[in-house]
C-alpha cells in the first residue's frame, strides 16, 4: 500500500510546500485584505488558507494520476511536468505581486495568464485521465472567483 501512496504523498508534499512558502513570504502583508475596499461576495480571510489547502491537494492528486498513467508517453509526461511547474510558478508569484507588491492591476493580468495555464492543464490532464481533469475544475473555478476579487479590489482602490 505504501508504494501506491508514496507518489501521491511526495506530490502533495511538494505542492503544499510551494503554497506554504508563498504564504510564509506574504504573511506580513496579508492584512491588505482587511484594509482595502472589497467587492461584493468577498469571503472572510480565514477561508482562503482552507480553500487553497484543498486545491493544492486536488492539484497534486491530479498531477500524480497523470504521471502514473501507463499509456502516457515520456514526452507527454515531460509536458505534464512542465505545465504543472509553470502553473505552480504563476500561482506562487501571484501572491507576491498582489500582497507584497500591491500591484493589483499587474496581479490581475498575471492571474488571467494563470487561468489560461490552468485551463490548458485541465484539458491536457483530462485527455490522459478524465478524473485528473475533473479534479482541476474546482481550482479553475476558484481562480475565476479570485480574478473577480482581484479586479474588484483594483477598481475599488484605484487612485
Amino acid at each position: 500500500m505504501w508504494q501506491k501512496l508514496k507518489p501521491y504523498l511526495i506530490s502533495a508534499t511538494a505542492t503544499l510546500a510551494v503554497g506554504g512558502l508563498s504564504a510564509f513570504l506574504t504573511k506580513d502583508n496579508m492584512d491588505i485584505y482587511e484594509t482595502v475596499i472589497l467587492p461584493p461576495l468577498s469571503p472572510p480571510s480565514w477561508l482562503f488558507p482552507v480553500v487553497w489547502t484543498i486545491l493544492y491537494v486536488l492539484m497534486s492528486v491530479s498531477f500524480t494520476r497523470v504521471l502514473l498513467e501507463r499509456k502516457y508517453s515520456p514526452r507527454m509526461k515531460r509536458n505534464a511536468v512542465l505545465i504543472y511547474v509553470l502553473n505552480l510558478f504563476f500561482n506562487f508569484m501571484w501572491s507576491i505581486f498582489f500582497f507584497n507588491c500591491r500591484a493589483f492591476l499587474f496581479s490581475f493580468v498575471w492571474l488571467v495568464l494563470l487561468w489560461l495555464i490552468i485551463f490548458a492543464m485541465t484539458v491536457n490532464f483530462y485527455r490522459t485521465d478524465k478524473t485528473a481533469g475533473y479534479l482541476l475544475i474546482p481550482y479553475l473555478l476558484w481562480v475565476t472567483f479570485a480574478g473577480y476579487l482581484n479586479a474588484g479590489i483594483y477598481v475599488l482602490n484605484r487612485g
